[in-house]
């Protein structure tokens, strides 16, 4: 048996070399030093800019408690890394993100979006040729706190309600705007909306599909979508969002199906009824005639085998400005399922659901903080980790952000 021979050096040896990546991206590829220094007074003290750096390094290892920060104090690499004079404290790190939250969050949003146009990331369109937008509320699960804003969700716990808009089929984030558990999803929406629109036409020439969810299902988003249209006739936006039927009669659409709908019997018992309806919706004064396609599903027999006393009836609607086929709308909006999978690598991979402060307007630039480091390790993984040289164990269109980690 071969013998080693271990022996101690002085050198240290980080297992984070991958921050010299993201403190490249911020210091290269955005202004954020600039806009932060150049723009706050300061009269003494760590500059705004390595303050804020240091946190993005922690965000960047998968750490949001300011007590992290303490490990890299004396850290040579950590502050070589991301350009850093000099690390904060714990306590210096909190005090002035209280004290500083909504200065530092505009250019914590913009430099998010400078990033992404700086590196000219690509942003894959569905094959249908049009790049996805998807917006969803996704709750923040802060039971047991009594952190500000903290209130009863609609996962049935105590929380935040953050709504997150992801561009492409790489799910790069343009908004995660920050609210209240208890606030409804549409509220502010149409504005979020407006703002994501306006930031999605400056990132990808294609035409854009908006997706929605059925809380969504508010003429004032079609009005927002249309209005951008006019606007911005460079970036032609369709929509698709899955409709609210608001106690509809499910009786009174099998009817209608029964005229209507191409019928197809996947398995003894269940029909599937496919068709679409025009429809007028009236808002602010004005009338809009909208597409929605319909499915109707009967079930006399369950998957179990078990006949029914009553069939089951299911009614679903998708409201959208396309005329592709019934069936390819309703493939669309479940494509908008992937965007679960952006948040969960937010609240996991990064470790952000659970937010450091008890002020909201510091758990706001948190979250704001994390948007430009999750884009940021987003395009270092699909840079770094999707080339010919690179092992993979099998195809991917991304890699995970704990992946790139």
């Amino acid at each position: 048996m071969r013998r080693f021979i271990i022996e101690q050096f002085d050198t240290n040896i980080t297992s984070h070399s991958g921050l010299a990546l993201v403190g490249a991206a911020i210091n290269q590829q955005t202004q954020l030093v600039q806009q932060l220094d150049g723009a706050i007074p300061l009269r003494h003290g760590i500059p705004h800019s390595d303050l804020i750096k240091s946190y993005l390094g922690l965000l960047s290892i998968g750490k949001n408690d300011f007590e992290a920060i303490q490990a890299m104090v004396d850290d040579d690499f950590f502050k070589s890394a991301l350009d850093i004079g000099r690390v904060p404290c714990a306590d210096r790190l909190r005090q002035r993100m209280d004290e500083r939250a909504k200065s530092y969050l505009p250019a914590i949003v913009q430099a998010s979006i400078d990033f992404l146009m700086s590196t000219q990331a690509a942003i894959t369109p569905l094959t249908m040729g049009h790049v996805p937008l998807d917006a969803d509320v996704t709750p923040f699960d802060n039971s047991g706190s009594q952190k500000e804003g903290v209130s009863f969700t609609y996962k049935k716990h105590d929380g935040f309600a953050p709504m997150a808009v992801y561009l492409g089929q790489e799910g790069y984030c343009i908004e995660f705007e920050f609210r209240e558990g208890k606030q409804h999803c549409q509220k502010g929406t149409p504005a979020l909306l407006k703002r994501s629109l306006e930031r999605a036409s400056e990132l990808t020439n294609l035409p854009i599909l908006l997706r929605l969810d059925g809380g969504n299902d508010a003429i004032a988003n079609v009005e927002v979508v249309l209005d951008h249209n006019e606007k911005h006739a460079q970036v032609d936006v369709d929509f698709i969002i899955k409709w609210n039927p608001r106690k509809k009669d499910p009786e009174y659409w099998l009817d209608l199906a029964e005229k209507q709908a191409k019928w197809d019997e996947p398995r003894p018992g269940k029909r599937v009824g496919l068709f679409d309806v025009t429809v007028k919706r009236n808002w602010s004064g004005n009338e809009y005639t909208l597409r929605r396609v319909m499915r109707v599903v009967e079930r006399t027999i369950d998957k179990h085998g078990q006949h029914l006393a009553i069939a089951d009836i299911e009614v679903e609607g998708w409201w959208t400005s396309l005329w592709n086929g019934n069936q390819e709308i309703i493939d669309l909006y479940a494509d908008h399922g992937t965007s679960e999978q952006f948040h969960s690598e937010f609240k996991t991979d990064m470790d952000i659901e659970r937010l450091p402060s008890g002020k909201f307007a510091t758990n706001a630039l948190v979250l704001a903080c994390s948007v430009l480091v999750y884009n940021i390790l987003r395009w270092i993984g699909q840079n770094g980790l999707l080339g010919t040289d690179t092992p993979l164990r099998h195809k991917a269109k991304r890699r995970r952000i704990k992946t790139v980690m």
